[in-house]
Parts: structure tokens; C-alpha cells; sequence
């Protein structure tokens, strides 16, 4: 353990002399201070580790040497020690955030555990979410190799999000680097897991398929719905499930979580087909062919999310709901403001659609702008990102305004996102999508290893735009690059968030209900 410095401000510090020697010789270094104008202008000079303060000093009391350390800007933290039991020195105390306090008198393995507590506990954490780990890791490789199927595959990518997570915590990059090795084996083991079973699950004489786009809300909202309250179902976009797990808390201060799970999204995972698919509740194939003015294919003019109110309005019809409805499309702040000023009108609903897009737009500029490139350089800076977004969004401040009030609240997304690393080459005509997870065109090229290759769109529940269409998609974290300009948008798109193919991070997505507290 390299020098932990402790300042210890007392005005009868004559007497925690043996104290004092005792942490010593724990290896602590110990400056000692008998009150607080001496601890603030020491403190002005000298890095410490921990203060141990004295609520009751004569001159300037411990709680206004607190203050002026917290006026000061240090962020070290302040161990309050007491004769004074009363409450509201305690509240005072504890709302100025000291780290910790103790009671009087206290004796030395008191101070001792109070600072183990406060100095090693990033230590103690790391050490044990890596031994646990250790002990995970082999029972997550004997499932990634014991042919999982859908059901087993959300197990395991809700362990590998919560090892993520915890990971991030621990700050532990030998273990980060291993776990992410675990990862990439998962999402290998996954993309094999979809390319020799995603085609059966288009098939409505499959008997054991998951809950997926076109499915989610016959199969997980309306069965949901309470009948008795106002019903809000909130999708926002390209909200992958650790992002989810991250503003989950933010949830949990007004809304308690009565049931959380996941679904699959169709491919591609991207915004056109799958949240169609969730509002239709059809595939691709079957939109184009019920509303053929309304779906948009990849190469056709026109935006590709515009109808998706009156496609719910036709799914609700066809499985004879008699619902009264509203959609709001929440696209900008505006947007965001309006719904903050209507929220309470949505009350007079059985069921208001909420889709909110900001997360898509967070990665969509992430790819364009360098400053976002560094403040999301990375899976934990891009959940962090994402909580900082929600808990200053109008969406949390809607939702606040709705606490105090009896709802049922059901959270979605259509599809996640994957960092990419790895370019895959693609050759295509001038009919060839942009997209860097999927492609569909007339005459692709492409090394059969590196995709998955779909000849006949219709197999997969998907428009065929051409006679001779077809459609590849990217897996793992690779990421679909034309020959000409190659080295220049490898280098350019490497590390940025993509979605419209396989991953777990892509296809595994979430979906939670709430009710009010």
C-alpha cells in the first residue's frame, strides 16, 4: 500500500496520542491539528487522503470546518467524530456529505475499520468482483458451449451486461481485456446461433420461437395493459440493454419494476424495419405488401418511419382491440418541452405511445462529431453518456410529473447498437445500401465467412426491392466497407457504435413494465 496521509484535527489531540501511534504503525502517516483555521490552511498546502474532524471545537466547530472544505473545492473525504448524538447534528453533518462518522468515544480499530472502508474499498471491490468473475467465467464458457438456445442465449448476455458492468466498477483493464475476450467468443458462438436458426423463426408453423419485433406487443404489451389505469408505453431507440440496466435506477426513484425481460429484434436492426415491424406487428415482407405507398425500401425516396402510427392503429383493428390511443414522436427538444407541457392530457387515454429518439441520435453523432468520439469512446462512457442524457431529459421530466399519479408504464426499444472493429470488404453496385451492418442490393461480393448471406429476402421476412435482391449482414463487430476509399472509412467508421446487424448488443434488446409507487 503506497503512504495513505490522514489529518486528524482535535482540539484535545494530546489525548489520541496512542491513537494516533496505532495507525502509525498500521502505516498510515498522521498529521495532527488542534483546530480548524490550522486544518484549512494545511489543508491549502498538503494533499491528504482523509480528514478525521472534531464536530466540537472551540473557535470554528467541526460543521463550519466542513463547510470551508467543502467551500474550498477539495473532494477529500471528511470523517465527522462526535460527542453529540442529537439528530440534527448528524442530519447537518450528513447533508454537508461527510464520508462517514463516529461517535465518541471512539477506539482505534473504530477509526481503523472507518478508514479501510473509505481508502480500500475501490481495492476490496476489484479483488472481489475479479475472484468472482474467475469463478463465473467458467461457467459462462460451459454454456456458450452447450449449444444454448433463445432462452439461454438471454441468460447469458444479461451475465455478460451484469460481469460488464460490475467490470467497470472494479477497474481491473487484465480482467476488462478477459472478459471482453469471453464477449467476442459469445458473440461469435451467437452469430452462428442466428445464422442456423433465424430463417425457421420467420416460419408461422415454428412452434418455439422468441418474442421478437412483430411479436412484441401481441406477445408482451397488450397482455400487460392494466385496464383500470392510464397505460404509457415508452420505446426509445437504439437503447441496448446495458443502457437500459444503467437508467433503470433513474426509473426506480418514482416507478417500481414489476417485471423486466428481453426480446429479440428482427434483422436488420435498424430503425426502418424493426420499429415498423413492432408497430405493424408484421414483418417487413408483410408491410410492403398491406401498405405498399407506406413502406419505403433502403434505395426508395422518403422517410422510412413516418406511418408507424396509422400501422398501430391497423394492428389494434386487426386483433379487434377497441383502444383509445395517442402517439407522440419525440424527435427534438421542442418535441421534448411539448411533451413535458402535455403530459397530464395523456391521462385520458388507455394507451399512450411515446417514442423518443435521442440515444439513435447520440450514436449517429458519435460517428460524426470528434468531441463525442471522446466522451463516448467506449461501452462504460456510452452507458455513462446515456444516464447523464435521461436523467436531465424531458422524458424523466414527463415522467416525474407523473409519479404522484396511478399508471402502468412499459419500457421498449427496437434494436441496440455494437462497436465495430473489424472492416469487412463489400463490393456492390451503385444500387447498393449504405448501411454498415446490412447491404441489399443486385450483385453483391463478399467473403461468405465474414456474413451472413441471405438469398431470398422473403426467407427472412423482408422486401425484395429487386428480382435478384439479396441481403448480407455483418456480424460480431465488423462493420461493411466499399473497396474504393477503403483505408479512409475503415479509419473513419473503426470504433464507432453501429446497429442493422448480429450481435447480442443488437438483437438482445429490452423491455420492462412499471407501475407507480
Amino acid at each position: 500500500m503506497s503512504q495513505i496521509n490522514i489529518l486528524w484535527v482535535d482540539d484535545e489531540i494530546e489525548s489520541l496520542k496512542s491513537q494516533i501511534i496505532f495507525l502509525e504503525n498500521k502505516g498510515y502517516q498522521v498529521s495532527a491539528l488542534t483546530n480548524g483555521y490550522d486544518a484549512l490552511e494545511f489543508l491549502k498546502e498538503n494533499i491528504v487522503d482523509v480528514v478525521l474532524l472534531d464536530e466540537s471545537m472551540p473557535g470554528i466547530t467541526g460543521l463550519e470546518t466542513l463547510a470551508k472544505i467543502k467551500e474550498m473545492d477539495i473532494q477529500v473525504p471528511v470523517v465527522m467524530i462526535t460527542k453529540n448524538e442529537a439528530e440534527n447534528v448528524m442530519d447537518e453533518a450528513i447533508g454537508s456529505q461527510i464520508t462517514d462518522y463516529l461517535i465518541k468515544p471512539v477506539n482505534p480499530n473504530q477509526v481503523l475499520l472507518s478508514l479501510k472502508k473509505i481508502i480500500d474499498n475501490k481495492r476490496l471491490v476489484a479483488e472481489k468482483t475479479t475472484n468472482a468473475y474467475q469463478q463465473e467465467f467458467r461457467s459462462l464458457f460451459m454454456a456458450l458451449n452447450s449449444n444454448p438456445d433463445y432462452k439461454e442465449w438471454m441468460e447469458i448476455y444479461k451475465k455478460l451486461v451484469y460481469w460488464e458492468m460490475e467490470m467497470g466498477k472494479a477497474d481491473s483493464p487484465e480482467m476488462m481485456e478477459v472478459f471482453n475476450t469471453q464477449k467476442a467468443e459469445a458473440n461469435s458462438e451467437f452469430a452462428k446461433f442466428i445464422s442456423r436458426n433465424y430463417t425457421s423463426w420467420m416460419s408461422p408453423k415454428q412452434l418455439e420461437q422468441p418474442v421478437m419485433s412483430h411479436t412484441l406487443f401481441k406477445e408482451k404489451v397488450f397482455p400487460a395493459l392494466d385496464p383500470n389505469v392510464p397505460n404509457f408505453f415508452i420505446l426509445i431507440d437504439n437503447l441496448r440493454y446495458d443502457q437500459w440496466k444503467t437508467i433503470q435506477p433513474i426509473f426506480a426513484e418514482s416507478f417500481r419494476v414489476v417485471e423486466e425481460d428481453t426480446f429479440f429484434s428482427i434483422l436488420p436492426t435498424s430503425t426502418q424495419y424493426s420499429r415498423n415491424a413492432i408497430f405493424a406487428g408484421m414483418l417487413p415482407v408483410e408491410i410492403e405488401a398491406k401498405f405498399p405507398e407506406e413502406w419505403k425500401n433502403d434505395d426508395e425516396e422518403g422517410g422510412k418511419n413516418l406511418y408507424e402510427e396509422k400501422f398501430f392503429a391497423a394492428q389494434i383493428a386487426r386483433l379487434k382491440k377497441d383502444l383509445k390511443f395517442s402517439y407522440t414522436k419525440v424527435l427534438n427538444h421542442n418535441d421534448g418541452q411539448h411533451l413535458v407541457n402535455n403530459i397530464h392530457n395523456m391521462l385520458n387515454y388507455q394507451l399512450n405511445i411515446i417514442v423518443y429518439n435521442f440515444v439513435d441520435m447520440l450514436s449517429h453523432a458519435r460517428t460524426e462529431m470528434e468531441v463525442l468520439k471522446e466522451l463516448a469512446g467506449d461501452e462504460m462512457s456510452y452507458r455513462s453518456i446515456t444516464a447523464s442524457w435521461f436523467e436531465h431529459s424531458p422524458l424523466h421530466q414527463a415522467l416525474k410529473k407523473l409519479a404522484d399519479r396511478k399508471i402502468n408504464l412499459i419500457v421498449a426499444t427496437d434494436h441496440g447498437s455494437v462497436r465495430v472493429k473489424t472492416p469487412v470488404k463489400v463490393i456492390g453496385d451503385k444500387q447498393t445500401t449504405t448501411n454498415l451492418r446490412y447491404k441489399h442490393g443486385r450483385n453483391l461480393n463478399y467473403d461468405p465467412k465474414e456474413v451472413l448471406a441471405v438469398r431470398d429476402p422473403k426467407e427472412a421476412g423482408l422486401p425484395k426491392p429487386n428480382v435478384n435482391s439479396s441481403y448480407i449482414f455483418a456480424r460480431e463487430d465488423g462493420y461493411l466497407c466499399y473497396p474504393n476509399n477503403y483505408n479512409y472509412f475503415v479509419n473513419y467508421y473503426r470504433n464507432t457504435f453501429q446497429h442493422g446487424g448480429i450481435s447480442l448488443e443488437e438483437m438482445i434488446v429490452p423491455v420492462a413494465r412499471m407501475v407507480s409507487k
